[in-house]
């Protein structure tokens, strides 16, 4: 029976999408596959566990620590930090250690916890962006960080993972409701909208473009109405042009990739993207050797955070850019699979968040990325697992020790244990 159910499984996977009632069923053979026999809790060895997702994300934070610290070596000579060469290595060494620390509590606390405290860790995360407006740290004209310590904490990051887990429970909780625009689409609507009213007081427009992404995205892979959702993502569309056309400050950056070269754009509007293509076009194929970037000797702003795409580039060359974006590939097409395999188990909520997460980090790479080589406007997103900063490595690895568990717990069930 556990053969049958495994290969269907494998079959479902492989293909396209599949409805939500498909994986009722095979979910409901499933259980009743198990339930032939007794349900005893599986053993967590190292076979519960995605060995190969794990060392992906490992690959790129490696990669991350390293660039980090090629980045930022010259950044002491400049009069706006005067710092030692290490001071951003070891900051970001330990905020890997936190991150890491938080990653083993997401995976040692089952899916159905999360689900009961995703809405208060919705709540929390919206209080922690009312909190950043109070009594926030500003920097370069933004007020996004809350001073604790030794540690600055960034509550839009944490408004990613409080996204996801709250689209994700709202999805299940509603799944009755999801080809209606009241109940269904209006509320995640109105949940995005006030999101929105925050961040973009701080400001942080790139922060809200994802998190709105992401929990569309839930909303659209939990069942909602295609129509419904056509017109929500219109709604949002519009809203963004609106939020753009209001700046002028955003004016001249989305048009200003449309011709980095023009005039004297290069001295003003482009200045960052100009020097970004620089450094990609003396990477050429095997770049210029580790350490050995010009670029990041004060040329190019933000080289260890925004644009260390563009420093790997130059230090490592297009094979390396290449790498690069075949493990971010390769991670998100798994955290889909495993998300469909959750489904398939009739574990709706696991499988939504573990897909949110891909959602998430395919959208967030893919704006890093086409910013660095001006296929998209100039703004200021981290690359995830790989640019400086606590906030973000915490969030994203914290996301990788959740879609961890929700392999481990599908494996589990899969083998006939309990979770």
């Amino acid at each position: 029976m556990l053969s049958r159910i495994r290969e269907r499984l494998r079959t479902r996977r492989d293909g396209a999408g599949y409805g939500m009632r498909e994986h009722r069923q095979v979910g409901s053979l499933a259980l009743a596959g198990l339930s032939e026999g007794v349900r005893p809790r599986a053993r967590g060895g190292l076979d519960s566990y995605d060995l190969p997702l794990a060392l992906v994300v490992l690959a790129l934070v490696l990669l991350g620590t390293v660039m980090v610290y090629s980045a930022s070596i010259t950044l002491g000579d400049s009069p706006r930090y005067h710092v030692a060469p290490t001071h951003f290595l070891v900051r970001h060494a330990f905020a890997v250690g936190i991150a890491c620390a938080g990653a083993a509590i997401a995976l040692s606390v089952p899916m159905s916890v999360w689900e009961r405290l995703a809405p208060w860790i919705f709540i929390g995360a919206l209080v922690l962006l009312v909190v950043v407006l109070m009594i926030g740290k500003g920097a370069l004209g933004a007020r996004r960080w809350i001073p604790l310590g030794g540690f600055n904490l960034q509550p839009s990051e944490v408004m990613k993972v409080a996204g996801v887990l709250y689209a994700a429970s709202f999805t299940v909780r509603k799944q009755d409701y999801m080809h209606h625009f009241g109940k269904g689409v209006l509320p995640m609507a109105g949940v995005i909208a006030v999101i929105g009213a925050l961040l973009l007081r701080q400001p942080d427009f790139g922060a809200f473009a994802v998190i709105a992404m992401i929990c569309m995205g839930i909303l659209f892979l939990g069942g909602a109405n295609a129509r419904l959702f056509a017109a929500l993502g219109a709604t949002l569309a519009i809203t963004l042009v609106v939020m753009i056309l209001t700046a002028d400050y955003r004016v001249r950056r989305v048009l200003g990739f449309i011709d980095v070269w023009e005039g004297d754009k290069p001295l003003k509007e482009t200045y960052q993207l100009s020097h970004s293509l620089i450094a990609f076009g003396r990477g050429e194929w095997f770049g210029v050797g580790l350490g050995r970037s010009v670029e990041k000797l004060h040329y190019l702003p933000e080289a260890h955070t925004d644009f260390i795409f563009a420093v790997i580039a130059e230090e490592l060359g297009f094979v390396a850019v290449l790498a690069v974006i075949v493990l971010f590939y390769w991670l998100v097409k798994r955290a889909f699979e495993i998300g469909r395999q959750s489904i398939a188990l009739d574990r709706t909520f696991a499988g939504l968040v573990a897909q949110g997460i891909g959602l998430w980090i395919g959208v967030q790479s893919f704006f890093n990325m086409g910013v660095a080589t001006g296929i998209l406007p100039t703004k200021g997103l981290t690359l995830p697992f790989i640019s400086y900063g606590g906030s973000a490595l915490l969030s994203t690895i914290f996301a990788m020790g959740l879609l961890l568990r929700v392999d481990r717990e599908n494996r589990v069930l899969m083998r006939g244990g309990r979770v």
